[in-house]
């Protein structure tokens, strides 16, 4: 074996020997089982608490998907330093007000639907206007979630749970389209949470007043940077993560919203608000050079 054939095999031998010793340094996930103990310990952490409600009819396929996406190296590094783990059957309970109640029934959890799913709720900063709020959630109503979907919600930056899941919506679409790559702008945060509302209120999609609103929104960003606008709408009584990907899918048919959506931006926000017609309406608001 010639010198550089034999360097070669060392090298890729060394670092397959790194990989797999950095593989097994990563300790398995110390699944949490008490509630209250868990959120005590993820705000005194200040780390996301990550809940993982399961049916305990579900083992054999719990096993599978705990092995497939939680025990995955890249998964359990990520939990270990953003967040306290907890698992608990769907009838859990827990205590609210005093009166003790089944914790998945609980308002704050009503996007889970009543069924198994992972839930995240953000105990980082107590001046937070997000603190103690479910911030993302991923019910196990057709499907499991991935283990590029859960790395994806791990790695969100902070936002309302609608702003995070349609966020998470635009990283997970197979083109991987780049306008949520880059940072979120205060403004744009504002604006796209107005305007899905207002889209939301009167029940109708599109760039109302979007004229004026150009130029207010251009006035508040900094470099001369200039907006741009992409809405759509679900279909009705779809729960909200279908919703936040059938609005992405929704931007992928047309050729000048998925120009921008798939562009990477100086700023970006997202934002989708729920109509009394059971449809989500969403807004993305870019800001980007002339």
């Amino acid at each position: 074996m010639s010198r550089t054939l034999s360097a070669l095999v060392w090298l890729v031998w060394a670092t397959l020997a790194i990989s797999t010793a950095n593989a097994e340094s990563v300790a398995p996930i110390a699944w949490q089982s008490d509630y209250g103990a868990a959120m005590d310990e993820a705000r005194f952490s200040r780390k996301f608490l990550l809940v993982w409600f399961h049916n305990p009819q579900w083992s054999a396929e719990d096993a599978k998907f705990a092995a497939a996406v939680f025990e995955q190296p890249d998964i359990a590094e990520r939990l270990a330093k953003s967040c306290i783990a907890i698992k608990l059957p769907v009838d859990a309970k827990s205590f609210a007000s005093g009166e003790e109640i089944t914790l998945l029934k609980h308002g704050a959890f009503r996007e889970l639907l009543d069924l198994p799913g992972v839930a995240m709720i953000d105990l980082r900063d107590k001046a937070s206007p997000h603190f103690g709020r479910v911030v993302s959630i991923f019910p196990f109503q057709e499907r499991y979630i991935t283990r590029e979907q859960l790395r994806v919600m791990l790695d969100l930056p902070t936002g309302t749970l609608t702003q995070r899941t349609l966020i998470w919506a635009v990283r997970t679409h197979p083109e991987r389209p780049a306008s949520a790559s880059t940072d979120l702008h205060e403004v744009l945060e504002t604006e796209t949470q107005k305007h899905s509302i207002h889209q939301a209120s009167i029940t109708l999609q599109g760039h109302h007043n979007w004229g004026s609103r150009f130029h207010s929104i251009n006035s508040r960003l900094p470099d001369g940077l200039v907006s741009q606008e992409v809405c759509a709408e679900s279909w009705p009584g779809q729960n909200l993560v279908e919703a936040a990907e059938e609005c992405v899918h929704s931007w992928r048919q047309s050729s000048g919203h998925w120009d921008a959506v798939s562009r990477q931006h100086v700023y970006f926000s997202y934002d989708m608000q729920l109509g009394t017609n059971g449809v989500w309406y969403a807004t993305g608001i870019f800001a980007q050079r002339h």
